[in-house]
């Protein structure tokens, strides 16, 4: 292989070429999969986060109605029905008289699990609450419309409420009161249509397409207006939840528009109210955790890792994010992963490039290999042929021009050579028989017919001609067959196995012959299907470096085969071949002592 290395050196370099552009364009190509891959998760995110600010601001819509909705004088843990409107503020701070009716606020009994308390700045800057009354109110709202936990728990509440902000602060912070307590909080149709009515509720459901940035938000806070004055109407126009005089019209009850604000870390709700000729501060403290963990378990499905956070007012218009019923900001977080192992289709086409590419390479190197190593056993083969056939035609020149020249007198000695010239005839013709045959088998030719026979038959045949094969080296051949091996009829080619046998044998003869017992075993036993025949000899035996290449044929180099016994390495191969072709098998037994071969045969 060391001539070889030219070769090898330039595999190497388009192997590394392919590979190295391989490595650019997969990672090109995942790169890029990432990228859209990120791109589409993106898009869902940004969807998902539109579909969830629309959700909530419907959720959060009958909440702001509702307390947009509440008559101004709700505020009052008590008041009057008689002079509910025009003249209430003129006595505010004056008991009721003997003849009124008094009736308690729906705010002491009807509050949502979000607002934490309701308050009012009066015009002389006081803090009020209607459900924390005060004098003799409070006798008359507890225990009968308020428990004492709630009214404790109501004026903490207020005490939190005073120490956030004062009137004052708030006044600066909320729009103008244009509008009196008498008028609606914007003209709208004495009847709103079903279809409108639902189409505000599926908005919850169904965002815009094609809506992004401040165009979306301003889409939402439109909704938003326009759904809350719905509910305020429909609010408005059912008077079970306060009773009023039979004088007094339904929509005389309207309020005016709640303003959400973030104070210290704390959400209210705050609006003007002008009555008597005075202006009051009129909100509520939401609980804005609750709000939170609400808000966030509606859109659980869409954002599992979302958050709200406060949006202050220096915050940028153009901000998609935020809701528009309050001053929030929606985090969507991330969405998690499928989950599934799903691998996309860019990665197993790399993948499956990457096979195939590594397939190519490994049976070019493969085809390469085999076809440099054909390339050496053809070399060896012809080194070792040619050695093999230069020493005998060597004797057959020298020879047969003594014999020719009449240099040889003596019978004797004319004898001698004519038995030498015979040998190295069979010696030839052994081998190029050999040669031929695994030409046939190379060429995938059957080297004769499958029969079947009886085992003592054909060893009858053979051993005569193996005897005297060993004999002419010096070596004696001695049978050993049972009765079972030798009446067993086989399956096999009669021809091939004579030539394998012959191989073996005449191995023994060549690397056994320096053995002090010059004795070649041959035995055959019967062994359950099969019989086993078996040519052993006493020699050395076969190397253990040997063994890798002891069945390859043409393993023997000229080099090897002037230092060794004649042949050039085909005999075992051959027979190996042989014997497979016909359905038998040729093995080495290590564990006998010397050179022990045992070729197996089918009985039929």
């Amino acid at each position: 292989m060391r001539r070889f290395w030219f070769v090898w050196l330039l595999f190497a370099a388009c192997l590394a070429v392919v590979l190295s552009g391989m490595a650019w364009v997969s990672a090109a190509a995942l790169r890029l999969d990432r990228a859209e891959a990120e791109a589409r998760r993106q898009a869902v995110l940004e969807e998902n986060g539109r579909l969830a600010l629309w959700r909530m601001d419907s959720a959060l819509a009958p909440l702001l109605a509702q307390e947009s909705a509440r008559p101004y004088f709700a505020f009052r843990t008590f008041l009057p029905l008689d002079r509910a409107y025009v003249q209430m503020f003129n006595r505010l701070n004056n008991p009721a008289g003997p003849q009124e009716t008094m009736a308690a606020s729906p705010l002491l009994d009807q509050v949502s699990p979000y607002i934490l308390v309701h308050f009012q700045f009066l015009p002389d800057g006081r803090l009020v609450s209607p459900q924390v009354p005060e004098g003799g109110e409070y006798s008359m709202a507890v225990p009968k419309h308020l428990s004492a936990e709630q009214f404790t728990h109501a004026q903490a509440q207020l005490n939190r409420v005073g120490k956030l902000v004062d009137r004052r602060q708030l006044l600066a912070r909320l729009p103008a009161a244009d509008q009196s307590p008498l008028e609606l909080i914007a003209p709208l149709p004495e009847t709103v249509p079903l279809e409108q009515q639902q189409q505000f509720r599926q908005q919850a459901e169904v965002a815009p397409q094609g809506v992004k940035g401040a165009n979306e938000y301003l889409r939402r806070d439109q909704a938003v207006q326009l759904n809350t004055k719905i509910l305020v109407q429909s609010q408005v126009a059912n008077t079970a939840n306060f009773p009023i005089a039979p004088s007094i019209e339904p929509t005389d009850l309207g309020g005016v528009l709640m303003t959400p604000l973030w104070i210290d870390g704390e959400l209210i709700l705050a609006r003007r109210v002008r009555a008597g000729g005075e202006e009051y501060v009129q909100g509520c403290l939401l609980d804005w955790p609750a709000i939170r963990t609400w808000l966030l378990q509606i859109v659980v499905d869409l954002l599992p890792e979302a958050d709200l956070e406060p949006l202050r007012a220096s915050a940028d218009a153009a901000d998609a994010r935020r809701l528009a019923a309050l001053p929030v900001r929606l985090v969507p977080g991330s969405l998690p992963s499928d989950g599934n192992g799903r691998v996309s289709a860019i990665e197993i086409s790399v993948a499956m490039t990457w096979i195939c590419v590594l397939i190519a390479a490994a049976a070019v190197a493969a085809l390469l290999w085999g076809v440099i190593r054909l390339s050496e056993r053809r070399a060896t083969f012809v080194s070792a042929v040619t050695h093999e056939l230069r020493t005998p035609l060597t004797t057959f020149h020298m020879y047969t021009e003594m014999l020719a020249e009449g240099m040889v007198s003596e019978p004797e000695r004319r004898q001698e050579y004519l038995d030498t010239l015979r040998r190295e005839a069979t010696r030839l013709t052994h081998l190029v028989e050999n040669v031929l045959a695994y030409a046939r088998l190379e060429r995938g030719r059957a080297n004769g017919r499958v029969e079947r026979f009886t085992l003592g038959s054909l060893l009858d045949q053979i051993v005569p001609r193996l005897t005297e094969h060993a004999r002419h080296s010096g070596m004696e051949v001695t049978s050993e067959l049972d009765a079972a091996a030798r009446g067993a009829t086989v399956r096999a080619n009669a021809s091939a196995v004579e030539q394998i046998v012959f191989n073996l044998v005449d191995n023994a003869c060549k690397y056994a012959a320096s053995a002090a017992d010059r004795r070649i075993h041959l035995a055959a036993h019967r062994n359950g299907s099969q019989v086993e025949l078996r040519i052993s000899d006493h020699g050395p035996g076969i190397a253990p470096s040997a063994l890798k290449r002891l069945f390859r044929p043409f393993s023997k180099s000229a080099r090897e085969a002037a230092h060794s016994a004649p042949g050039v390495g085909l005999g075992l191969a051959l027979s190996r071949r042989l014997a497979r072709d016909m359905g038998a098998d040729l093995a080495l037994d290590r564990r006998a002592e010397g050179a022990s071969f045992v070729l197996t045969l089918p009985i039929s």
